[in-house]
């Protein structure tokens, strides 16, 4: 069997390329179908969920360089002519599939892999190389619009190899001609091929499916932006320090991979008297908006009620007493997350310059202390340990005078 392509006949190489790709995505469609319908609520069903995904996430970039592969190969090649080409509407729909199936093998993987690139966190891709991409950033946004694009284009996809399928069961056992044989091993019998009439309208069809299937995906992923609301904004405090912006970061590890949020609502109510050399200097309460949290890919299971428990418990709170320490200042109080109340000593450096204070936290926290995350008691999965990194600038409320 010659390994390229005549006018009839597909060579060897494009009957591999045929197959492997064939086999690769059916199996990635059963994988992907399956991992997303596991619970997850327990560790082992976490793990388990995970390991389907990053086998799933793997084999699609591999997909995705095979998909490449087989392009480069198949415009280099002559292209074997339809068999039932004198037959319009049944060329037209062969060609409109074969469109489809191409711009699928490229946009399914590759949207995958951009949501997985932009999200933090869970099921990592199996290979030496990192989990990110070139010019993708880390963005919620992103995520969504590149995951809406995989379920999207991956419902075209599906479609596609139906009708594929399907019109390859008529060539053989209804036409009985060698439109499926000459893509198995071997030489065919193929006789005088009917004249075939080329026209741009199977590719025009094409990429007018796309476009909608893309205006669909879109559509859906200002959805998703809104799936996950930030709750009621927190009221406003007023205090002797103002804050004018900053952020509360945590970083977790989840089956080894580093995952990063934050939460976007948080006020916190500030006195504090420069002034004093030693001793109490003021005191700060802070209220944090816990379902404002974002948390990478794993945002929504954060809140859910064996962790956050976001809808029972919307709000963190940290109050407490401000002194000198041996190296800057701390604050000593209570954390109260959920239900559960532990006493924290959270050091901190603190710049002030005329009437603006540049303030910078760093601390640890044992998510079991709060009850988070009970459901998963081995660091294999979920580590104990949160990194909480604290930013703030405020200004001094400056006092009228009469």
């Amino acid at each position: 069997m010659p390994l390229t392509n005549t006018q009839i006949r597909y060579g060897g190489v494009a009957k591999t390329f045929h197959w492997l790709t064939a086999l690769l995505i059916l199996t990635l469609i059963v994988l992907g179908l399956v991992a997303e319908d596991l619970p997850y609520a327990k560790d082992a069903e976490l793990a388990r969920k995970a390991w389907l995904f990053s086998l799933h996430k793997t084999l699609g970039v591999l997909v995705f360089f095979v998909a490449l592969a087989r392009i480069l190969w198949a415009v280099s090649q002559p292209r074997p002519g339809l068999l039932n080409a004198d037959k319009r509407a049944e060329s037209f729909l062969a060609e409109l599939v074969h469109w489809l199936l191409y711009g699928a093998l490229v946009i399914v993987p590759l949207s995958g892999w951009i949501g997985h690139a932009a999200a933090s966190g869970f099921a990592p891709i199996w290979w030496p190389l990192g989990q990110n991409l070139p010019l993708v950033p880390k963005s919620t946004s992103l995520e969504h619009l590149a995951g809406a694009v995989h379920f999207v284009s991956g419902r075209v996809l599906i479609g596609a190899i139906l009708l594929h399928f399907i019109g390859a069961l008529k060539h053989h056992f209804i036409d009985r001609d060698s439109t499926l044989r000459r893509m198995l091993p071997g030489d065919a019998p193929i006789g005088p091929l009917p004249q075939a009439s080329h026209s741009a309208l199977p590719v025009v069809a094409a990429v007018a499916i796309w476009c909608a299937s893309l205006g669909l995906a879109l559509s859906t992923a200002q959805g998703a932006d809104g799936a996950l609301p930030n709750g009621p904004a927190l009221s406003e405090v007023t205090s002797d320090w103002q804050v004018q912006e900053g952020t509360i970061a945590l970083r977790v590890t989840q089956f080894g991979s580093e995952v990063e949020g934050r939460f976007n609502d948080w006020t916190a109510a500030i006195s504090f008297d420069d002034t004093q050399p030693t001793g109490v200097v003021g005191d700060v309460t802070a209220t944090i908006s816990i379902p404002s949290l974002t948390l990478g890919s794993v945002t929504k299971q954060a809140l859910g009620a064996d962790f956050f428990a976001a809808e029972s418990f919307p709000t963190a709170t940290f109050s407490g007493e401000i002194r000198h320490a041996s190296d800057g200042y701390e604050a000593l109080g209570t954390l109260t997350i959920k239900d559960r109340s532990v006493p924290l000593t959270l050091p901190f450096l603190l710049s002030i310059r005329d009437n603006a204070a540049e303030m910078r936290a760093d601390v640890t926290l044992d998510r079991r202390d709060f009850g988070i995350g009970d459901n998963m008691p081995k660091e294999d999965s979920l580590a104990f340990a949160v990194d909480v990194a604290i930013r703030l600038t405020a200004s001094r409320a400056q006092v009228g005078t009469e």
